[in-house]
């Protein structure tokens, strides 16, 4: 099992383009087929006339946190988005959301009750640009080719028409039920580009290639899977009892040859957002108490069974 560098902070350049564009620059356009994906990032915000939301962009900015959009330019090709992501778009550009008739209607409804995504995603054809919503968070832009890439609910932000969107199902009980995944996750399929919401920035993503190798992981921090990689959900020892007392409870297991990217900090910000910075610098006597109460539980158990 080998780790990659390759995810980097991408490159900006001014955006020089038509209209007025302050303080915004581009990473390096992703070229499909018959389209572009580039990510702008947005510099400090100066324009609200509101004093508590100049307040709140000030310390975004000093955290480094940065509005960024998606724009994708059309010369002849299509792409299709999440529903109600877009912003604003140019030129001379067709929209359609062709649902298939009742079947294909309803098979999208299950789809999208089974994935997160939306039912009927749009697709605009034509040629000029399509603005996506503007977001403090962050985006992945990839490149299928001739393949599946399977993702955690909700990433799915938007993609080249020849890239289709579908469901994933889990091939086991244990990944169903203790996964924290769901029995089903979003299959993005085919070829072209793929752009995916991540809840972390791209630098802090932590990209495995597995040999015929084993990765696993405590925690829902895995993003996405490539390749002839399988999904489990195993426990930390090789018994029961040992998993109860360890402490570690039960790890998702990715076994294979493939792709897997993990955010290791995710879990890290939504302890921030629910237990606040204190509860970070206790890292090591929270683990050591949560490990104690589920012994404690275990062990209870027992003696009212002996009881």
């Amino acid at each position: 099992m080998s780790t990659s560098s390759e995810l980097v902070p991408v490159p900006v350049a001014p955006v020089v383009s038509g209209g007025q564009q302050a303080a915004v620059s581009a990473g390096t356009p992703h070229v499909g087929n018959g389209l572009s994906v580039e990510v702008l990032t947005y510099g400090a915000l100066s324009g609200s006339e509101s004093a508590s939301a100049a307040q709140r962009l000030y310390f975004a900015h000093q955290t480094g946190m940065r509005l960024k959009q998606v724009r994708i330019a059309l010369n002849g090709g299509a792409v299709t988005v999440e529903s109600g992501a877009l912003h604003y778009l140019k030129g001379k550009i067709e929209v359609t959301n062709k649902a298939g008739g009742v079947t294909g209607a309803l098979t999208k409804l299950v789809t999208a009750k089974l994935t997160g995504e939306s039912a009927f995603n749009p697709t605009y054809r034509g040629t000029g640009e399509v603005v996506l919503e503007p977001s403090f968070g962050h985006f992945l832009v990839l490149r299928l080719d001739n393949e599946e890439l399977i993702v955690d609910k909700g990433m799915f932000y938007a993609a080249e028409s020849t890239v289709n969107v579908g469901v994933a199902m889990q091939k086991n009980i244990s990944s169903a039920l203790f996964g924290g995944e769901g029995l089903f996750q979003t299959s993005l399929r085919g070829s072209g580009l793929v752009v995916l919401a991540s809840p972390v920035a791209p630098e802090e993503i932590v990209k495995y290639r597995l040999d015929n190798d084993t990765l696993q992981v405590d925690g829902n921090f895995a993003l996405l899977r490539k390749g002839n990689v399988t999904f489990s959900v195993e426990k930390s020892t090789k018994s029961l009892f040992g998993t109860l007392t360890s402490g570690e409870g039960l790890l998702q297991t990715f076994r294979g040859t493939g792709e897997v990217w993990i955010a290791p900090t995710q879990a890290v910000y939504d302890r921030l957002e629910t237990e606040g910075l204190a509860a970070m610098t206790q890292a090591q006597a929270s683990s050591h108490n949560q490990a104690a109460q589920k012994q404690s539980n275990v062990f209870g158990g027992l003696l009212k069974l002996l009881d």
